[in-house]
């Protein structure tokens, strides 16, 4: 059994990639606010397909942070109550990671992914640069996928993009690492 709790408004519907491959006995706490509270038709009827149990956890929001606390605070309660139990926090905030060193070092057995697949950002990060490899020149490969990791927005991106290597250029970046876009902000 494995327990996840999802900060939704840090990693969207990408943080539910791999919900086919979960099983009855997993958990997954999805941790969202009025900031993001919206599904989609495809994404409501994956979740009533998956096999794991789903709780919605709507939070209250009012300070900066908010959910992230409340997130960490639940954890703290679970890890209580089933100690013995793999809980995974499915964030891209580098903050959970020494919430999940803490409780490593209390022996119990938390760790810090991007999604339900279970990769870390680490390997999100190589991930990223393989296909970039194939489609971005080198000398250009590290500074695209920190653009990609530094900007929220499309928008942000593409102004990174436009920068860098002026207008032309920058368009044709752009439509090569488009799929690595799909969950940021903007058209």
């Amino acid at each position: 059994m494995a327990i996840f709790l999802i900060d939704y408004e840090n990693v969207g519907v990408p943080g539910l990639d791999g919900l086919t491959k979960l099983v009855e006995k997993d958990i997954i706490y999805i941790f969202y606010s009025e900031n993001a509270d919206r599904l989609t038709f495809g994404l409501h009827k994956r979740l009533s397909e998956s096999k794991a149990q789903i709780i919605y956890m709507k939070i209250t929001i009012g300070s900066k942070n908010a959910l992230d606390f409340q997130l960490a605070t639940y954890l703290g309660y679970l890890v209580s109550q089933k100690a013995t139990e793999t809980f995974y926090i499915v964030s891209k905030d580098k903050g959970f990671d020494c919430l999940a060193k803490f409780w490593q070092k209390k022996n119990a057995k938390v760790e810090n992914v991007i999604s339900l697949t279970g990769k870390n950002i680490e390997e999100e990060i190589m991930d990223l640069e393989r296909y970039l490899k194939d489609v971005i020149d080198a000398e250009h490969l590290v500074l695209v996928s920190g653009f990609l990791q530094k900007y929220k927005t499309k928008q942000g991106v593409n102004n990174a993009l436009v920068k860098e290597f002026g207008t032309k250029k920058a368009g044709e970046v752009y439509k090569l690492i488009k799929p690595f876009m799909v969950e940021k902000k903007g058209v």
